[in-house]
């Protein structure tokens, strides 16, 4: 017999409260998962977990065993980080999610320029402007832009956004500049995929409901749209900056413009970060010293 035979399942599916997903992070069948894990029950002589067709919860016994075993594997994790130190270059695989946009200008490449450093790490992307489930779906480190609502994660702040607003010389000769937010509604506002943008104003936060005559998912083709004069736009520093600065486009509200927002590195707090993990974060907050791209909202 040995002691160790299903713990590692039955940890993903306390973790998870899913034979699913446990199959999915340690990569077997779900059959497999239920097998190790009623053998353990039978082994231990105690039912872990109440399962219904819809939850899997664990029983009062089971979550006693999953505190013990949770220790214990948190130390294994250790160990292995130890050895890991040992070896002088990271290796293994690192699987990560970031903003489409993001990943596709910021991220990607400093990962592989990181990668260049240590060819024996092996890297897996999945780019989407979706928050997937970092545990469920085994991933190591997600990169999240903005607000974070997820308080279960741990997060490493990396580099600031801020939202401009801004239209073309042509756009304002035409049609002047707003100066309240109330004037807004008078502007054909160019939207991304919600209809209102942020502000602050006396200190407090206020959401704008503003409409035009373009919606676009693209935060390029937005700047298209305004650098030929057609709307006002509110997108991040990274796609306006350039045409600020050489006066393609003007900002406006500056005195309303929402605080610095923060681009984060996320991953679930029960896990250690491993050698590997801590260093490309580390690469990641020492080249990313300023604000990135943000898929417009």
């Amino acid at each position: 017999m040995f002691i160790w035979e299903g713990v590692s399942e039955f940890v993903a599916v306390a973790e998870t409260e899913s034979f699913t997903a446990a199959s999915k992070r340690l990569g077997i069948s779900i059959a497999q998962v239920s097998r190790q894990v009623s053998a353990l029950e039978d082994r231990l002589g105690v039912k872990l977990f109440y399962r219904t067709t819809r939850k899997v919860s664990l029983t009062e016994s089971g979550n006693v065993y999953y505190q013990h075993c949770r220790s214990v594997l948190d130390g294994l994790e250790e160990a292995e980080r130890i050895l890991a130190n040992l070896h002088s270059e990271p290796r293994g695989k690192i699987k990560l999610t970031a903003p489409v946009t993001y990943g596709e200008e910021k991220i990607i490449p400093l990962v592989n320029d990181f990668v260049l450093m240590y060819p024996e790490l092996e890297t897996i992307f999945n780019l989407t402007n979706q928050t997937v489930d970092l545990i469920d779906e085994g991933y190591d480190l997600a990169i999240r832009l903005g607000r974070l609502s997820d308080s279960s994660m741990v997060a490493k702040k990396l580099s600031t956004r801020t939202q401009y607003v801004c239209a073309s010389p042509a756009y304002i000769e035409a049609y002047g500049l707003p100066h309240s937010l109330s004037e807004l509604e008078k502007h054909n506002c160019l939207l991304g995929t919600i209809d209102f943008w942020r502000f602050q104003e006396s200190g407090r936060e206020k959401n704008i409901r503003v409409s035009g005559n373009m919606r676009c998912n693209s935060g390029y083709g937005l700047i298209d749209a305004a650098l030929k004069g057609i709307g006002v736009i509110q997108l991040p520093d990274y796609y306006v900056q350039t045409y600020i600065n050489d006066g393609q486009l003007i900002t406006m509200l500056d005195g309303c413009r929402e605080p610095e927002e923060g681009i984060w590195a996320v991953y679930p707090q029960n896990r250690h970060l491993s050698p590997k993990i801590r260093m490309l974060v580390d690469y990641l907050a020492e080249n990313l010293s300023g604000p990135g791209p943000h898929e417009p909202s």
